[in-house]
C-alpha cells in the first residue's frame, strides 16, 4: 500500500469550494477512480483555519506512478483549480505500508 500526503493552506473564505474539490467525492476523487490501483482518499481539516491534510491510498508506488504519467493534463487542470483556492501546499511525502 502506498500513502501520499500532502499538506494545503486554504484562502480564507475558500474552504467549502476546496472541500468540494478535495473530498472523497471531489475532482481528485473521481479522476483517480478511473485509474487501476486506486483504493481510497481522505480529507482532514486542521484544528488551524484553513489548514487541511489529504490522504490519497493506491495499491502500490507503481500503481501511482502509472496513474501520474498516464493522467498529467487532467491532473495539470485540477491542480490548477487547486492552486486558486489555496495559499500554499506542500506534499508532505509518500508512504508505503511496513
Amino acid at each position: 500500500m502506498l500513502v501520499v500526503i500532502w499538506e494545503y493552506q486554504v484562502r480564507p473564505g475558500m474552504e467549502a469550494a476546496f472541500e468540494r474539490l478535495y473530498g472523497a467525492e471531489g475532482e481528485w476523487a473521481v479522476l483517480f477512480r478511473g485509474h487501476a490501483g486506486f483504493v481510497d482518499t481522505e480529507l482532514l481539516r486542521g484544528d488551524q483555519a484553513g489548514l487541511y491534510l489529504s490522504i490519497d491510498r493506491w495499491t502500490s508506488e507503481a500503481h501511482y506512478d502509472a496513474f501520474l504519467a498516464n493522467a498529467r493534463e487532467h491532473y495539470a487542470r485540477i491542480d490548477a483549480l487547486g492552486d486558486a483556492l489555496t495559499l500554499d501546499e506542500r506534499r508532505i511525502g509518500r508512504y508505503t505500508s511496513c
